[in-house]
């Protein structure tokens, strides 16, 4: 089987069709989206729109979600994601926001082999950074495999026996080839607001058959997207961050 792996939309239509498009010449068995479909861009309703067309798929709410939603305070958040956050409420239309209100919690085990979470397994809003984040991650799943988000970075952390080893995911394209004696965290990077100075969105399929997962950068309208935000009178900067990945 065939998955597609994704999170961090953002709000970001032109990023999310991007995508869409990437994958139409690609074979894929069932979507995983890992949460934050909403907030700092302006297109909400666009992207739901867009993710519902997507099945098999299987999802986990983030924290930006959570927030469009009211499930979740405002004070973790800095000014500027606040401010998307307010506008993105105001827009939000009742089909959308009750898509959101819907979404699971983290982490979702799909079966034997595969969890999903936003940010951890143990903390859907916590951040993964580094080796001891990561390890503290492997003491609560069970399976061989769990993707999360959160972070906007693509990286890989394996563990082998009592070491963890963390990958980032550098260039366009970088596949690896997953031991049945390790066990891993890996996150696809964000579709709509990449944040490792790269700007293009960032995505992965694993394939469950041959255990290899590959992680695929591809361009998107950013203009397109800049655009809008300025339009709706967002904070510029959610604008000026797209063209450089930060």
């Amino acid at each position: 089987m065939r998955y597609l792996i994704f999170s961090d939309v953002h709000g970001n239509l032109e990023a999310l069709q991007a995508l869409l498009k990437f994958i139409k010449s690609r074979k894929i068995d069932r979507y995983l989206f890992l949460g934050d479909l909403v907030g700092y861009g302006a297109s909400p309703n666009d992207v739901v729109r867009e993710l519902k067309s997507l099945k098999p798929m299987e999802i986990v709410r983030g924290n930006h979600d959570k927030a469009v939603c009211n499930l979740e305070s405002l004070t973790s958040f800095n000014p500027i994601a606040a401010a998307a956050i307010k506008w993105t409420r105001k827009k939000i239309g009742d089909s959308s926001l009750k898509y959101l209100s819907q979404m699971k919690k983290g982490p979702l085990v799909l079966d034997d082999t595969i969890t999903l979470c936003h940010g951890a397994p143990f903390d859907e809003d916590f951040y993964i950074f580094g080796e001891f984040d990561a390890a503290e991650a492997f003491l609560h799943i069970r399976t061989p495999i769990c993707f999360y988000g959160h972070t906007h970075f693509p990286f890989v952390y394996i563990e082998k026996g009592r070491l963890v080893e963390g990958i980032p995911v550098f260039g366009n394209t970088r596949e690896f080839k997953l031991k049945k004696n390790a066990r891993y965290l890996i996150n696809p990077g964000s579709i709509g607001q990449p944040r490792d100075r790269n700007p293009r969105a960032s995505c992965a399929i694993y394939n469950s058959e041959t255990k290899k997962i590959k992680f695929y950068r591809f361009s998107y309208d950013i203009k397109g997207a800049q655009k809008r935000i300025l339009q709706e009178s967002l904070p510029p900067a959610l604008a000026e961050r797209l063209t450089i990945g930060i």
